[in-house]
């Protein structure tokens, strides 16, 4: 974030808060099929904002929430367009090419431990880690 993001002002000397508001009031009013919008500002509002900035413990001013609440609604926005794209022919199942699991004779107990350099009531004994 720039020192000017920081304090509100815009680099040339305006308001970055009211380019923002007016950004994001041109974007909503209207949407991709040239309709006049706008409720997806209504789908996140401050209190949410809030509840969501508590969650992850961080505190945020009245202009902060305002700011979050407008960004909520944009990437929301997003994912409505996202569900707007055509679905793709799903891929066949997978199949098992592996050969079929067999029971084979396997090592005893007494025979595995045999070559531990350490072993201890029947199990492997390896290093402390802590």
């Amino acid at each position: 974030m720039s020192d000017d993001e920081a304090d509100g002002t815009a680099p040339d000397g305006g308001d970055s808060d009211a380019a923002e508001a007016t950004d994001a009031t041109e974007a909503d009013a209207t949407d991709s099929t040239g309709a006049t919008g706008g409720s997806e500002a209504a789908a996140v509002d401050p209190e949410t904002v809030r509840h969501v900035a508590d969650l992850a413990r961080i505190d945020l001013d009245d202009d902060e929430v305002e700011r979050f609440t407008e960004k909520f609604a944009d990437i929301l926005e997003y994912f409505e367009t996202l569900d707007e794209v055509p679905e793709v022919d799903e891929e066949p199942d997978l199949a098992n090419v592996m050969r079929p699991d067999e029971v084979e004779d396997s090592l005893s107990q007494e025979e595995a431990l045999r070559n531990a350099p350490e072993s201890e009531d029947g199990f492997f004994k390896g290093p402390k880690v802590s």
